[in-house]
């Protein structure tokens, strides 16, 4: 670590404490190395290309996405490719992304709304369009169609905060200079759909690294599965 340190010229660790903890120069060459260890597994990866898809593929799905488009993109990419292993990991769409750039997952789908910028490095692709629309208990709405600001009062049933429909929902509100009134959250369309029926308040209701080597064609087979039941 001296060594490394005389190399760059700087003092990457406090050796005034203990246990040692880094400099916040320290904590910025950690970083840097990170994405230079990144970059490494890219060119690997690259390199490899020529080869069949093999290893593991990890995937991010958020929940309301999973529950449409797993179990057929799943079975359809195991066929296709038997030798490949696949992992799953649920979350919102933000953080999701967030696990891409730091190496932990390969591919993700999530919903954003159109426009949506992503980080350096991320390469992203809109596989299909999910039309959102907000649900009442059947028999309290007295119109064809509302207004936000008709029926907003209501209160709503939804996601804990973080979900991006949630998030949309609240800028839709804010920029209308209305406020969100929370009166139930929890997890499950299922559950949530339910709470709406039983008149508990409103509900809503319905990306790739640059380089990925061999695991490029079982992420634009997922890919493409997804966009096909996203619009059945």
């Amino acid at each position: 670590m001296q060594n490394f340190e005389e190399d760059l010229g700087a003092t990457l660790l406090d050796r005034n404490t203990k246990p040692l903890k880094p400099t916040p120069m320290g904590l910025r060459v950690y970083e840097q190395c990170k994405a230079i260890l990144r970059e490494i597994d890219s060119l690997r990866e690259l390199v490899a290309n020529d080869g069949a898809p093999s290893g593991t593929l990890r995937l991010g799905v958020p929940q309301t996405l999973g529950d449409v488009v797993l179990l057929d993109a799943l079975a359809q990419i195991r066929d296709t490719y038997p030798v490949l292993r696949n992992q799953v990991t649920s979350g919102w769409g933000s953080s999701l992304i967030a696990r891409m750039e730091n190496g932990e997952l390969d591919a993700a789908t999530a919903l954003f709304p159109p426009g949506k910028i992503f980080p350096e490095g991320i390469t992203s692709r809109s596989i299909g369009r999910m039309p959102l629309r907000v649900v009442a208990a059947k028999g309290s709405a007295s119109k064809r169609s509302y207004k936000l600001k008709d029926c907003y009062t209501r209160g709503w049933v939804l996601n804990p905060d973080g979900c991006g429909f949630r998030a949309g929902l609240q800028r839709a509100l804010s920029e209308q200079g209305l406020s969100l009134s929370i009166n139930l959250e929890t997890f499950g369309t299922d559950l949530q759909l339910g709470l709406v029926a039983s008149g508990q308040g409103l509900g809503l209701w319905l990306f790739h690294p640059r380089y990925l080597g061999n695991l490029q064609e079982p992420v634009a087979l997922f890919g493409e599965i997804a966009g096909n039941r996203l619009q059945a």
